[in-house]
């Protein structure tokens, strides 16, 4: 190869590479902003669909309410799903929680400690999963909080003997149904102390991911624990505050619920884990672990929580319902198993 070769061969692989850079870059602007433009559009169709009913205040901030379990459970699983992990069990923690936050607040426990058992009671769950993950070395931690899935739901049921229990505080109920008067919103009036709790929470989550050491950890064992653990990271540490965070937040979510509903109920979150997986994928989080953002993340809960509104105000049945999340848990992991490959052949 001569000289004045050199150059010519030089601009064909630049020629070349420029259609891959710009592909790329559509991608990542894809990644980072779709989910959004998905609840966008979203909104809109419903708007057209249920213009009556959609659209008004009332609705919206119902929308708020409702996904607010929701969006706390994914927050948790969010966390773990950063270190390559899974917690299946997000559904039943919060169901215990609720069912103990609601027999210790009526039997006559001051409403400042009533609020603090079932975020309590999520942080002790979780520390048993994470130490099924750390100290046990189960294969991996889908089994070990499938596990506590069934474990946790048969001590729901056997501490409040499968029966629901109603008739809590005032104070407990403001934090799932009270709402904080805002006058310079006009005709909104207020907005749901849910949502308050929400922005609180995502806007610390993010903060923590982005600029704490710990955070950065988080994302670091998910990326690749072993090159994590040669670095002088401590990944059981990591993996046991990572799943007592999940807890901590299915638990959280368990007081809203009780507060939301006035009660506790033993069969409370079935399910629920598949919606926090869903939202957390759609949002942008990735399976394979350290890839994601607490903003995605809620952007995913506004999808399936609008998709949930949007079929009942439609009056689709319950079981379509059920089979269309289905598909969109499935579909989820698929555009996740797709980003992953596209990422690699970059």
């Amino acid at each position: 190869m001569t000289a004045s070769d050199r150059p010519v061969e030089d601009g064909l692989d630049r020629a070349e590479d420029a259609p891959e850079s710009r592909t790329a870059r559509r991608m990542r602007m894809v990644d980072k902003y779709g989910v959004f433009a998905v609840v966008v559009l979203m909104m809109i169709v419903l708007t057209i669909l249920a213009p009556d009913i959609f659209p008004t205040v009332q609705n919206l901030t119902n929308i708020l309410r409702q996904i607010a379990m929701n969006a706390l459970l994914a927050l948790g699983l969010y966390i773990v799903i950063m270190t390559a992990g899974i917690d299946l069990s997000v559904g039943s923690i919060m169901a215990l929680a609720t069912m103990l936050l609601a027999m210790a607040d009526t039997s006559g426990l001051i409403w400042p400690l009533a609020l603090l058992v079932g975020p309590l009671i999520g942080i002790g769950c979780g520390l048993v999963n994470g130490f099924g993950v750390t100290v046990l070395r189960l294969p991996h931690p889908f089994i070990m909080t499938l596990g506590t899935l069934f474990t946790l739901r048969g001590v729901t049921n056997l501490v409040s003997n499968g029966r629901p229990v109603s008739g809590v505080s005032r104070e407990v109920r403001f934090l799932g149904s009270g709402e904080i008067p805002v006058p310079f919103l006009g005709e909104f009036g207020s907005i749901p102390v849910s949502a308050v709790v929400l922005l609180v929470c995502y806007g610390g989550v993010g903060y923590f991911i982005s600029k704490v050491s710990l955070g950065r950890h988080i994302v670091a064992v998910g990326g690749n624990p072993q090159a994590a653990r040669v670095s002088g990271i401590n990944v059981d540490r990591v993996l046991m505050i990572t799943y007592a965070l999940s807890g901590f937040f299915a638990g959280l979510a368990g007081l809203m619920l009780a507060g939301r509903t006035g009660a506790g109920f033993p069969n409370a979150g079935i399910g629920a884990e598949l919606d926090a997986i869903a939202a957390v994928i759609i949002g942008g989080a990735s399976f394979f672990g350290g890839r994601g953002t607490v903003y995605g993340v809620f952007a995913g809960v506004l999808v399936m929580g609008l998709l949930r509104n949007g079929l009942n105000l439609l009056d689709v049945s319950a079981f379509w319902q059920q089979t269309l999340i289905g598909m969109i848990v499935v579909g989820a992991v698929y555009v996740d198993v797709l980003r992953r490959k596209a990422g690699s052949n970059a």
